[in-house]
């Protein structure tokens, strides 16, 4: 395992999730998700940054032990996407087990699809740094 791969690795992921989330939640949607009481108060941007790279360690170290099939791209989304199908497990349906929202599948799709947007990328280009030269 390459200290340089899960380096670049953790910045890509970050790269790509801060903003989105930032983005997606609190500037273009956020009145919709403070309906959906999934943002009460002023979020706290330094301890979710250090949350994405937490993660991007993690799934940027966890990557070389797993052995898809395919392409360096194709490798990289079937990680990236199983990865985000627990954090979609984690992330969206245990929020709706929790919390009584107005318009659950409304939350599930549009949440579904930022998952699903963040970890995409993050397929393309996690498969593109750990691609074999």
């Amino acid at each position: 395992m390459k200290l340089k791969q899960i380096i670049l690795g953790t910045l890509v992921y970050a790269g790509i999730t801060f903003p989105i989330a930032v983005l997606w939640h609190v500037v273009v949607f956020k009145d919709l998700y403070q309906s959906f009481r999934y943002i009460e108060g002023e979020p706290n941007f330094l301890l979710g940054l250090i949350t994405i790279l937490m993660q991007g360690i993690i799934l940027s170290a966890l990557y070389p032990f797993v052995n898809f099939s395919g392409k360096a791209i194709i490798r990289g989304l079937k990680f990236s996407l199983s990865i985000g199908f627990f954090f979609w497990t984690s992330h969206v349906l245990a929020f709706i087990a929790k919390q009584n929202i107005d318009n659950t599948l409304f939350f599930i799709i549009m949440e579904s699809f930022y998952l699903l947007l963040q970890f995409g990328i993050f397929g393309v280009l996690i498969g593109l740094i750990y691609a074999k030269k």
